[in-house]
Order: structure tokens, then C-alpha cells, then sequence
């Protein structure tokens, strides 16, 4: 991990430079209290500001070493690494209103602490700043490029909203497979590390199989790290994770080894179909149960296949110097984890 983090501490202090940058566009002494949501957001004020209020920033970093690797300079792509991770924390502000979560990094939601309307306004600020940061890229790339990256970032954000749609809508039903899984995902989580890894990839070459195969890497990325988070929310080790066990099953998420569980049709769709909230006294047995069934084991399986499907689209692009073995450094941290 030694080449990531040695590029990690170059680029990440220039992605929050440009983050601020972007942010502090509302200066106006009026928008003084609508600025302190948006900078709270971005895990820069408020009580418990700093790194862990921040995250990890791995789709901005994500996609500069993307851009390096393929022969760019990613000081040149910086507005389009400030871009994704806007409209990540966009994304987040908003599913913290849907999913009536209270708590993000460890600290109130926005929501929480000014209400649903502003926390929406404030959402929605965060996309428009996204995309007017695409714009910086002017002068160092040329007119189509930028079209380009524009057009792959509206994509992903539409396939958010549509993951978004799929995983609030498969809430209250009890007809669905793992086959349902995958769409819903690939909207939620790939779509966005995809654009990361393609938008990068756009900035650093002209080679369109070598986008073609960085594009297809940061999909297969996004859908591993997702089942690996979901593997985590039930198996994981809650002191390394930070986050309860029981929380995903107690929510009732459709995550793929509960949809796994539901078609084996054995004791824990027999338990899940009964339509009452799982309780937390119930959640060890249920998780002991799904690993009797297979689906432990089988989850695994399908995040090192889905693990595998990356890296050998990782391969293919031929990631270049550094950055290129930062490159794989990023994956194994992301796809090994146990937090």
C-alpha cells in the first residue's frame, strides 16, 4: 500500500482544496446559514468535523488515478474529481431523508439538524455545484472531452435515482430474487465508481478500448464492493465496521444475502415472510441460519468472482507507472476490507 499512500497524501489535500473552491461559491453574507449545510455536509464544520466526518473520498481519488494511469494529469482533472464527489455527498444527503437515518459518520444528519426542506435544497445545491464544477476543465481539455464527461456523469446520476427508486420500492415486497438484486446495485453503487473510473479514463487517453475496459472495472468494482458491504452488515465484525450487525437485517434491506436466504425457502424465508419486524434478540440466529443455508458462504463466492471480473478489467486497461499500481492497491484495500 505504500505507492497509494504515498500518492494518496499528493492528491487528496488538492481534491478538498478544489472542494472548497467549488463550495465556496455562496459567499454572499445572506447565504452565510445555507452555506454552513452545505459545509457541514461535506464534513468541514460542525461538531465532529474533520477526517471521519469527510470519508474517505475514494471516488475522487478514484478517478485521478484513473486519469494519471492512463496518461493524464490529474492536477488538470481535479474539477471533475470535485464533480463526483459532489454528487456523491448530494446522493447521501438525500437517501439520509428517505431512509429517515438520523446519524451519518457518526453524526446528525442534515436533515436532523435543519429539517427535510432545507436538508432537499441542500441536496440539490450540492448536484448543481457538481455539475458547474465540470466546468473548470475548460482550457485544459478540449470541448467534446468535457461533453463527454458531462454526459457520463448525468448518466450515473440518473441510474442513482433509479437505484434509489428500486431499493425503496422493493421495501414492502416479498416476490423478489437475486436476480432483482443486481439492477438495483448496479444504479446505487456501480454506476457512480463506474463513472469515476470512465471519466478518469476519458481525461487520461483517447484510447477508447483502454476507457472501454476502465469503464467495465469501475462497474465490476462498485458491484463487489457492494456485496462485500453487504456481507459485512451482517457477518462483519461490528468493532472494526462501526456499525451494528443488526442493523441491516433489523431494516428489513433487501440485501442479496437476504435474498439469497428468501430463495432457498427454508427457516429464514419461513422467519422473513412473516412481515414482522426482526428484533434484536432474533438477529444472531438468523444470521447463524442464513450461513446453515449456504448463503454466507455463497455472498463470499460472489464477491471474489465479482472481485475477479475487476481486476481482470483492471488488467486489461494496462494501468501505467505509479498510479497504475496505486491502482490495485485502491482495489485490494476496497474489496478485502472488514470494516
Amino acid at each position: 500500500m505504500k505507492t497509494l499512500q504515498t500518492l494518496s497524501e499528493q492528491i487528496l489535500p488538492a481534491v478538498e482544496d478544489e472542494l472548497q473552491r467549488q463550495v465556496g461559491a455562496l459567499h454572499e453574507a445572506n447565504l452565510a446559514a445555507f452555506a454552513d449545510m452545505l459545509t457541514y455536509a461535506m464534513g468541514w464544520s460542525g461538531e465532529g468535523a474533520g477526517p471521519e466526518a469527510r470519508g474517505k473520498r475514494i471516488r475522487p481519488l478514484l478517478t485521478l488515478l484513473t486519469c494519471a494511469s492512463s496518461g493524464g494529469d490529474w492536477r488538470a482533472a481535479l474539477p471533475a474529481a470535485a464533480s463526483v464527489e459532489l454528487i456523491h455527498n448530494f446522493s447521501l444527503v438525500h437517501d439520509d431523508i428517505q431512509d429517515n437515518s438520523d446519524l451519518r459518520r457518526g453524526r446528525p444528519t442534515v436533515w436532523k439538524l435543519w429539517g427535510v426542506p432545507h436538508a432537499i435544497n441542500a441536496g440539490d445545491a450540492l448536484f448543481i455545484l457538481a455539475h458547474t464544477a465540470v466546468l473548470g476543465l475548460q482550457g485544459s481539455f478540449p470541448a467534446e472531452t468535457i461533453l463527454s464527461v458531462d454526459r457520463v456523469l448525468n448518466q450515473a446520476c440518473l441510474a442513482l435515482s433509479s437505484g434509489q427508486f428500486l431499493d425503496m420500492s422493493y421495501e414492502g415486497r416479498l416476490d423478489l430474487s437475486v436476480e432483482d438484486y443486481w439492477p438495483m446495485v448496479a444504479g446505487k453503487t456501480a454506476a457512480l465508481l463506474s463513472a469515476c473510473s470512465h471519466v478518469g479514463a476519458l481525461l487520461g487517453t483517447q484510447d477508447a478500448s483502454a476507457v472501454e475496459a476502465y469503464r467495465s472495472f469501475g462497474h465490476a468494482l462498485g458491484l463487489a464492493f457492494q456485496v462485500q458491504d453487504d456481507y459485512l452488515g451482517i457477518w462483519g465484525d461490528a468493532a472494526l465496521t462501526g456499525k451494528s450487525t443488526s442493523s441491516d437485517l433489523m431494516a428489513g434491506k433487501k440485501s442479496l444475502p437476504v435474498l439469497a436466504g428468501l430463495e432457498k425457502k427454508g427457516a429464514f424465508a419461513s422467519r422473513w415472510n412473516q412481515g414482522t419486524p426482526i428484533l434484536a434478540g432474533e438477529v444472531t440466529a438468523l444470521a447463524e441460519q442464513l450461513a446453515q443455508e449456504g448463503v454466507k458462504l455463497a455472498t463470499q463466492e460472489m464477491a471474489d468472482q465479482m472481485t475477479d471480473m475487476a481486476l481482470q478489467s483492471l488488467r486489461e486497461a494496462n494501468p501505467a507507472g505509479e498510479a497504475g499500481e496505486a491502482l490495485f492497491e485502491l482495489t485490494d484495500y476496497l474489496l478485502k476490507r472488514e470494516a
